[in-house]
């Protein structure tokens, strides 16, 4: 038998924004010859290290501010970084951002209990894929309410409204609902720069209207007929690894030069 078909929120708002970046990215190994390091990506990755291990019950060598910096430390990546200053510039900061983090939660304590750290929920999609992802954080309160915990390490502030439409907090929301069905489930957005955190529960009647569009859009992904396809200029163009495999494309060049792009 076939192993089933999977799809992420990531893989699914990479193809939303380019359906060329989810190819080069997910499906032509030739992508990964193109790929660059980010230095976001490994200062994100960084910070979400070590608040797993510090809300893991079960890693009880990360709970004073010292064991935290040094599972920093012992968790920093510093691929991506151009130059040592910008690479200590950031250290510097990843450390103000943990400290602040932790004294805030130490300071105001939660009534919830964490559920779950760093976990994958999956939901099935009949037999043609599965929908899967990655939760930051679950926490559960008293009265049975579920709040899915999202960290972003680069944002200073975040609204209601940013997490409503956001995709991948919806997708989130109900692949909870799938595993936990008759709770109540909230998502939350921290910005962990500064701090700043909101919320949004997604209504019944939209969560439905949303699992059956995920169930098309899924179906039409994985039946993409990639030869026929032909790659679209975009305004993330310019700062994407795989420009050079779109330029190979003719059509995609002249349609670059009649518009006068500079890429």
């Amino acid at each position: 038998m076939p192993r089933k078909p999977t799809l992420s929120p990531t893989k699914i708002s990479t193809f939303l924004a380019c359906p060329f970046k989810y190819l080069w990215t997910y499906v032509d190994d030739k992508g990964r010859w193109y790929l660059r390091s980010k230095s976001y990506f490994s200062f994100g990755t960084t910070l979400h290290r070590v608040l797993q291990r510090f809300y893991d019950e079960g890693d009880q060598g990360v709970i004073t501010t010292d064991q935290i910096m040094a599972a920093y430390e012992e968790s920093w990546i510093d691929a991506g970084f151009t130059s040592q200053e910008e690479m200590q510039e950031a250290f510097g900061e990843g450390k103000e951002i943990l400290e602040r983090h932790v004294e805030k939660v130490r300071s105001q304590p939660s009534e919830a209990k964490v559920l779950m750290v760093e976990k994958q929920v999956r939901m099935p999609f009949a037999n043609d894929f599965d929908l899967v992802g990655r939760i930051d954080r679950l926490d559960e309160y008293p009265d049975g309410t579920l709040e899915i915990i999202d960290y972003k390490s680069g944002r200073h502030s975040v609204s209601t409204e940013d997490v409503q439409t956001d995709l991948a907090m919806n997708l989130y929301q109900l692949m909870v609902h799938h595993r936990f069905p008759g709770r109540k489930v909230k998502a939350t957005i921290i910005a962990l720069r500064t701090g700043d955190s909101a919320s949004w529960s997604l209504p019944d009647d939209e969560r439905e209207t949303l699992e059956q569009d995920v169930h098309e859009l899924g179906k039409h992904i994985l039946s993409k007929n990639w030869e026929e396809a032909m790659p679209v200029r975009k305004a993330l163009c310019p700062q994407c690894d795989f420009l050079p495999l779109c330029r190979q494309h003719p059509e995609f060049s002249l349609a670059s030069e009649s518009n006068g792009s500079l890429f």
